[in-house]
């Protein structure tokens, strides 16, 4: 229990209470690759610089030490950036209270021109005593793992992606065109194979580009095949394939948004989820006069991404396809019944929103919105009637 104890004023200055019993310190830290800046507060007192560190191991010991010594409980701080989480883990294990908070959530003034890790680290420091921080969510060590294969998978898929589009400059460039559908098949690749230069030197370049599109596309085969056998054993596993019943929702969509989002049983509504997806309209109203703009586009991107392509399939008439249907095998009829209510209301609110006029992107995104709350819905099914790993299917190709 805390006790209070009045002093007597002195040099004119009002009585004042002293605290004593148990304390608690907010700290902030602000690490970068090769130091991190601490600022702490003790109970109702002042910011003060607790000065900067390495990031060693032994340094985040010492640390530790010097924060306990401060106070009983200790609130740590650091922001969102490129050096991850496993400052995060190491506090957590050593029994502090840390969070991960969104760096553009963080309050700032409108003139604040100056910046520097020591008003930076000090500022934190007092946002998280006034409880103005916004923690992000910080994945598990597995699905960090998983995450960073996905990622890996869709950066060498747009590496391909552009080393195509580069030769495809270099042909147009040179005045050679395909006069066929230049979709990378075997036919327009067997033409690429007889395309050829007067210069040695153009013939070098142009051979340089087909083997970066090679290279990219073994690469894209090993990674797919790694993300595939790697799934099974993922305890997302079931949310993968329970939402591949949807229309629009492969197996690319299905692994790339489950690996952003992560739990989604951390949203406990699904309008919670579109927001975090940015696919909510901005708004801006005052007294009786409400106005909307565009999606505010916060949150993931590539997440948002992966979820307006996805809408672009429910333009045409609700059925299911032979490639859904293969998707649809060993799944609980729950989540089919639930897949087909979504492509039915999809497809319909699709054709409402053309009919009315409405531009065919703002139909989309609104059709995106929705979809994200039929992946939430379907995510909880699939968590809820989870089927042990050694029953579930592999995953669709």
């Amino acid at each position: 229990m805390v006790l209070k104890e009045w002093l007597e004023p002195d040099a004119g200055r009002p009585a004042r209470p002293v605290l004593r019993g148990r304390r608690r310190s907010d700290a902030s830290l602000l690490p970068d690759k090769d130091s991190i800046t601490v600022a702490y507060a003790i109970d109702a007192g002042e910011v003060e610089l607790l000065g900067k560190t390495g990031t060693t191991g032994a340094d985040i010991d010492r640390l530790c030490t010097r924060l306990q010594s401060k106070a009983p409980h200790v609130r740590v701080v650091y922001e969102a950036g490129p050096c991850g989480y496993g400052l995060y883990r190491q506090l957590v294990q050593k029994g502090f209270d840390c969070m991960v908070c969104a760096p553009s959530l963080i309050p700032r003034k409108p003139g604040e021109r100056v910046k520097t890790d020591r008003r930076d680290a000090i500022k934190l420091a007092r946002s998280l005593r006034a409880g103005d921080l916004s923690a992000v969510y910080v994945p598990g060590i597995e699905d960090e793992a998983f995450r960073d294969l996905a990622r890996a998978w869709a950066a060498a898929r747009e590496d391909l992606r552009h080393a195509r589009q580069r030769l495809k400059s270099f042909l147009l460039a040179h005045g050679v065109r395909y006069t066929g559908s230049a979709n990378w098949g075997e036919a327009h690749r067997r033409w690429l194979g007889r395309c050829s230069f007067p210069s040695a030197w153009q013939h070098l370049a142009f051979d340089e580009h087909r083997r970066t599109i090679e290279d990219r596309l073994a690469q894209c085969a090993r990674l797919e095949t790694a993300l595939r056998e790697a799934v099974i054993s993922w305890r997302f596993y079931p949310v993968v394939l329970a939402v591949q019943a949807m229309r629009g929702v492969q197996f690319v969509t299905a692994v790339g948004m489950v690996s952003e989002v992560g739990d989604l049983s951390r949203f406990e509504h699904p309008r919670q989820l579109m927001a975090w997806l940015g696919v909510t309209p901005s708004e801006h109203s005052s007294g009786g006069k409400r106005r909307q703009g565009s999606i505010t586009k916060t949150g993931n991107s590539y997440a948002r991404r992966l979820l307006v392509e996805a809408a672009w399939s429910y333009r045409h008439p609700a059925r299911v396809s032979p490639e859904i249907q293969a998707r649809l095998e060993g799944l609980p009829k729950a989540i089919i019944d639930r897949a087909w209510d979504a492509q039915v209301r999809l497809c319909r609110r699709f054709r409402r929103l053309t009919a009315r006029g409405k531009p065919i992107n703002i139909t989309v995104v609104a059709i995106a919105r929705e979809l994200a709350a039929f992946i939430w819905d379907i995510s909880r099914l699939a968590m809820a009637l989870a089927i042990p790993r050694s029953k579930l299917p592999a995953p669709c190709t």
